[in-house]
């Protein structure tokens, strides 16, 4: 499988998904656990390595995270120039 990375980033989202979280009051667990009402294959495990920016991110699984934690996508994915090379 080709390694997928943007900046050396797996995902741009794992610092303000953990923000949002815990804002929520929700553990991996309980977020793990919302999201598979939702049909997504997801874990615990699977959610510390999105944390933690050691795993990629789906566009259903983001579209997901928004609604369980009720941002918008901006929210999650922050101010894209960040990544800016210029």
């Amino acid at each position: 499988m080709r390694k997928v990375s943007y900046f050396d980033n797996k995902n741009i989202i794992h610092d303000r998904l953990r923000y949002y979280r815990k804002l929520r009051g929700l553990t991996q667990n309980d977020l793990a656990a919302k999201l598979q009402t939702m049909n997504v294959n997801i874990d615990q495990q699977a959610l510390s390595k999105i944390e933690k920016n050691h795993r990629i991110v789906t566009d259903y699984e983001l579209a997901c995270f928004c609604k369980v934690l009720h941002v918008t996508e901006r929210e999650l994915l922050g101010d894209l120039e960040q990544f800016d090379t210029e």
